[in-house]
């Protein structure tokens, strides 16, 4: 069977059986060779809302289920992901720009999630409560309702599913709403997925489209709690709009994030783990390592190999053959990341590598002799720009990594005891000792400070409960209780 059959789906989204969106229909574009892989409808504020009142009238019956059914479905999902491994591959590769190992990540964390999230269904959720009254006094977890999930290009289907997952495990319906570019990977393979493992009509609806739909799944009012992955800037808008509107929104935004070399780390290992943090998936991640911050006595030999390493990765169509780097994702991005990196050098850093691109094909970069008021430093980049910068003590280091509005991901190479104090200094969410920024399990409970996020936390059954469940406190006693009138 092929789960991804472009006829299936073509020019419609999906609201448990596959219908015509009413925004229209638009291509879905492969941004190594621009050609056209298929098409989508797009929802517009109509379908949103008719998806919402479909959703909630079918997860009050879905939380009724007992957690051996809903369990149930979601291994079956995690099957599947694991059967189509291959045929998800190649559409991440194609649609998103990924290269085959990086696709390969995903599909496999896919099936993970669904693992891990069939048993959050039989998790305990709840606690038995102290009184002071003749009673039972209980505290326990009821499905939060209807979830809307709002996921990114970068990693579509991860960030896709590390919500709507757990969401539906708990006994919720989900409104997804993926990025358009990439939305057959974040959008249609967890529709499919989900519709052959027999997940019950009307629990997850698929809403592709642009403002209009983002606007719709925020403010529908069946919605009650709203998961954002994505920009700092748009996660700023939801968080004010869900203040607003009394619901809760769990904001995973951007990131800057340092990686600090230590006096005394192995060169060619922090260099590697460098590179793997700044170039992988063309820098398009929110863990990406933004900030290289390097002792000074490590400064010049760390410039040069990482340079050396950027210049020898291949760039090219991942669908074509090996490479290390595929495309960005589109013009505008690009031009971002080529604005940032010109700014910098125009500032008066050094381009040690890269700075050059063919099209969509940006070269990884190493940007050395910048200062902390340099754009491709201050800002987050989104791109495979690495800027370096020395440091003379550990105090230094905790400065230039806890000066971000951000507070994401924090990697330390080198010496563990002095590694442990410096994190304990740095405000951040994650923090890797002895590895690069970019790290996640379906396990962990994941997020960020600041402007990186709202301290909300996906992954792991503690924080996954927290986060699509509501809190009831219940009472008992064996008789009707007295009162003075």
């Amino acid at each position: 069977m092929t789960l991804l059959d472009p006829a299936l789906w073509t020019g419609k989204i999906f609201d448990g059986g596959w219908s015509a969106g009413r925004g229209g229909v638009y291509d879905v574009v492969e941004p190594a060779t621009g050609g056209t892989l298929g098409s989508l409808g797009q929802a517009d504020g109509a379908d949103v809302a008719a998806a919402a009142k479909a959703a909630a009238a079918a997860q009050r019956d879905w939380a009724a289920r007992t957690y051996e059914e809903r369990a149930a479905v979601l291994r079956r999902a995690g099957r599947l992901f694991e059967d189509h491994a291959e045929e998800i591959r190649d559409w991440l590769v194609r649609e998103a720009g990924s290269i085959p190992p990086k696709a390969e990540l995903e599909a496999h964390f896919a099936a993970n999630l669904c693992y891990e999230s069939a048993a959050l269904a039989s998790h305990p959720q709840g606690l038995v409560l102290p009184s002071a009254q003749p009673r039972w006094s209980l505290a326990r977890r009821r499905p939060a309702g209807v979830v809307s999930v709002i996921s990114p290009f970068n990693f579509p289907l991860i960030l896709s599913m590390r919500s709507v997952a757990p969401a539906l495990a708990l006994g919720n319906a989900v409104l997804l709403k993926p990025d358009p570019r990439t939305a057959v990977c974040g959008g249609v393979v967890l529709a499919r997925v989900f519709q052959e493992a027999g997940l019950p009509e009307g629990l997850l609806h698929l809403l592709p489209g642009g403002l209009e739909a983002g606007e719709a799944v925020v403010a529908a009012p069946e919605v009650r709690v709203v998961s954002f992955t994505g920009s700092t800037p748009a996660g700023r808008k939801i968080g004010e709009v869900c203040g607003r509107l009394l619901k809760r929104a769990h904001l995973e935004l951007g990131g800057n994030n340092a990686l600090i070399v230590l006096p005394g780390a192995d060169v060619s290992k922090a260099v590697s783990a460098g590179a793997w943090g700044s170039f992988l998936h063309q820098g398009q991640i929110c863990m990406t390592t933004g900030r290289h911050l390097v002792h000074e006595s490590l400064h010049e030999e760390y410039v040069a190999a990482l340079a050396d390493k950027a210049d020898k990765l291949p760039v090219g169509d991942p669908a074509a053959g090996p490479v290390a780097l595929g495309p960005i994702i589109d013009e505008r991005q690009l031009a971002h990341v080529d604005e940032l990196v010109r700014g910098t050098v125009a500032a008066g850093a050094r381009l040690a590598a890269g700075g050059t691109h063919e099209g969509l094909f940006y070269r990884p970069t190493v940007l050395a002799e910048v200062t902390p008021d340099m754009p491709a430093y201050a800002q987050e980049v989104f791109g495979p720009v690495a800027p370096v910068v020395p440091f003379a003590t550990a105090d230094d280091a905790i400065a230039l990594a806890a000066d971000s509005e951000y507070g994401l991901s924090l990697g330390i190479l080198g010496d563990v005891g002095q590694a442990m104090k410096i994190a304990d200094a740095v405000p951040t969410g994650l923090v890797h000792i002895n590895d690069q920024t970019v790290n996640d399990e379906p396990v962990v409970p994941f997020g960020g400070l600041a402007a990186s996020g709202n301290g909300s936390r996906f992954g792991g059954p503690d924080a996954n409960i927290e986060a699509f469940t509501e809190s009831q406190w219940v009472t008992m006693r064996g008789e009707i209780a007295p009162h003075p009138f």
